[in-house]
C-alpha cells in the first residue's frame, strides 16, 4: 500500500510538471528568446534522505512579448528504485509592457507580476508578488520576486498558513585570460509559514554555481559548461536545526 501510495505520488508529480510544460508551450512557440539545459549534478552530504545523490535537472528560460518565464525539473537518482520529482514555474507578467509604459526607475528595469507553482513529492505551493528586473553593470540578468507564499501540503505539516518569500536569480559572466565563466545561482528565503499542526521555521536555501564554458576552450562557446554547484539550505524543509552544506559536482549542456 506504502509503495503504491508512493508510486502514485511520483506519477502525479511528473504529470503536473509536465502539464505545466506543456501549458506554456504556445508561449514557447512565441517567444521572443528561448534557452534550455539540461544538467548532471552529483555531491554528497545531504540531509533527509540518502548522503549521496545524483540530480538530472532540465531547465527552460524564455522571454516573450508580455514577459518572461523559467521552469525546471530536477529528477533526483532517475536510474534508481528511489526515483523522486520536485519542479518549479515560475512565469512573470510585465506591468509595463502590458500598459504599453517605461515602469523603470534606478536600477529597477521593470514592475512584474510574479509568480510560482511548486511541485514534488509530497510538496506543493503557490506564489505571487512582485518580479523587479535589475540592470546591474557585467551582469546578464539579476532578479528580487517578493512573495506571498502558500503550502497547500507537505510532509511536515497537512495545513500551513500563508507566509512569504524572498527571491534572488542572478548571472554574472566573467572572463579570467582565455577562459570564460560565469557565477549564477539563486536564493530564496521562506518565513512565516508558522500554521498547521508543525510550524515551519523560516528557512534559507541557495545556489551558487561557478562554471566554466568548456565549449570556448574549442571554438564552441555557450553550449558545454562545467563546474561546481554549492547546495546551502538552513533549517532545510523549515525544520529547526537541518542545516544542509553540500558541494555538488555540475556539467550543464545548453540548446
Amino acid at each position: 500500500m506504502t509503495q503504491a501510495r508512493s508510486a502514485k505520488k511520483t506519477t502525479n508529480t511528473a504529470a503536473l510538471a509536465l502539464s505545466a510544460a506543456l501549458a506554456w508551450a504556445p508561449v514557447a512557440h512565441a517567444a521572443v528568446w528561448n534557452s534550455s539545459n539540461v544538467q548532471l549534478l552529483s555531491g554528497d552530504g545531504y540531509e533527509l534522505g540518502e548522503e549521496k545523490r545524483t540530480i538530472l535537472t532540465y531547465e527552460n528560460a524564455l522571454g516573450w512579448a508580455y514577459g518572461d518565464s523559467f521552469i525546471f525539473i530536477d529528477v533526483t537518482e532517475p536510474t534508481s528504485e528511489g526515483t523522486t520529482y520536485y519542479s518549479e514555474w515560475s512565469p512573470r507578467f510585465s506591468f509595463g509592457k502590458i500598459a504599453g509604459k517605461d515602469l523603470s526607475f534606478g536600477i529597477v528595469k521593470d514592475v512584474m507580476l510574479a509568480t510560482t507553482l511548486e511541485m514534488g513529492n509530497g510538496v506543493s505551493a503557490t506564489l505571487i508578488g512582485i518580479g523587479l528586473p535589475l540592470d546591474l553593470p557585467g551582469f546578464a540578468f539579476a532578479n528580487v520576486n517578493v512573495y506571498a507564499r502558500d503550502s497547500q501540503r507537505d510532509f511536515a505539516a497537512e495545513q500551513t498558513e500563508s507566509g512569504g518569500q524572498v527571491t534572488l536569480t542572478w548571472k554574472r559572466p566573467f572572463a579570467i585570460g582565455p577562459t570564460n565563466w560565469s557565477f549564477e545561482g539563486f536564493m530564496d528565503y521562506a518565513f512565516g509559514e508558522d500554521g498547521g499542526s508543525n510550524p515551519k521555521e523560516d528557512n534559507i536555501v541557495a545556489a551558487p554555481r561557478l562554471l566554466l564554458d568548456v565549449g570556448s576552450l574549442w571554438g564552441k562557446p555557450g553550449v558545454l559548461e562545467a563546474g561546481i554547484e554549492q547546495q546551502v539550505w538552513r533549517n532545510k524543509f523549515g525544520i529547526d536545526g537541518i542545516d544542509e552544506d553540500v558541494t555538488q559536482a555540475m556539467v550543464k549542456w545548453i540548446f
